[in-house]
């Protein structure tokens, strides 16, 4: 985190501190940081933020393993169907259809909810 966002030098600094995200000033000293996140839950637990535009603050940052942070990218292409609000691979594992074939249905005018609901079509032998 501090290196990201604060030194240059750095090769994320870019994606981090060079386009303005911040580390609170209540996190300059570790103990306080550490009184806000607790200690990490596992080896396999990095910090993330939830709002990947926002700042490293105790509001924006929780523990999260690689396969949440995962569905948290900036790049992610999120889509709202039934209530909720998930991104491609996320519906993918919840539909059972190919992430290819939901992006290929939306891009070709389908509502949201068939895109995602429609049984996929069989190829003619």
């Amino acid at each position: 985190m501090r290196r990201r966002c604060l030194y240059k030098k750095h090769k994320s600094y870019d994606r981090y501190g060079g386009r303005g995200i911040k580390i609170c000033s209540r996190w300059e000293k570790f103990e306080n940081f550490l009184s806000d996140m607790g200690t990490k839950p596992s080896l396999a637990h990095t910090l993330e933020r939830k709002d990947t535009d926002g700042d490293y603050d105790p509001d924006n940052c929780v523990w999260a393993t690689m396969k949440d942070q995962n569905n948290n990218k900036s790049n992610c292409v999120l889509i709202t169907a039934f209530g909720k609000t998930q991104n491609l691979k996320q519906w993918e594992i919840e539909t059972g259809l190919n992430s290819d074939t939901i992006k290929y249905r939306l891009n070709n005018g389908w509502d949201v909810a068939d895109a995602l609901s429609a049984s996929p079509r069989r190829r003619k032998a």
